[in-house]
């Protein structure tokens, strides 16, 4: 049985996470560049050592209410598969929490009642000793033809 590593975070007070080999790095929060013509929950992009990543605030993702941005705000950049290519996308959480291991035979199926988010967007249910943590998929967040949108939009800005 394996473990696997994910990166927890928060999000409207709920605690999710992600693969860890999904994510590159983590970043603090400073400002995003506004790209007109963005679905909502895509504020902006970033200029990250020259490339530009969109980012997506998962709060307007999930819950359609913009992320209130603090000190604690940060930015996880993760990669992503785009048919050929990889790109970077930066995810907009309110707190990033620590890496855990969840073993296998502790993620459920996740449940199709009680959730606020969407179920396609959740691979599962995982237990720590005394919370849960929604595993999220990370394809399932992203709009594979929205994010090609940003990446045409981007590429005629630079």
């Amino acid at each position: 049985m394996q473990e696997i590593q994910y990166l927890t975070f928060l999000l409207s007070n709920e605690l999710f996470g992600l693969g860890i080999l999904y994510i590159k790095e983590i970043i603090e929060f400073e400002s995003v560049t506004h790209v007109p013509m963005m679905p909502e929950y895509i504020p902006g992009v970033i200029n990250l050592r020259g490339n530009v990543v969109p980012v997506i605030d998962l709060n307007t993702r999930f819950y359609k209410k913009k992320t209130e941005t603090n000190r604690k705000t940060c930015i996880i950049i993760t990669e992503i598969k785009l048919e050929k290519e990889t790109i970077d996308v930066g995810l907009l959480v309110d707190a990033v929490n620590e890496v855990v291991d969840i073993p296998e035979n502790q993620i459920e199926d996740a449940p199709s009642f009680g959730s606020k988010i969407r179920l396609d967007f959740i691979q599962g249910i995982g237990k720590l000793e005394n919370q849960f943590v929604i595993i999220l998929k990370m394809n399932q967040i992203l709009d594979l033809s929205e994010i090609q949108t940003i990446q045409e939009t981007s590429s005629q800005v630079n």
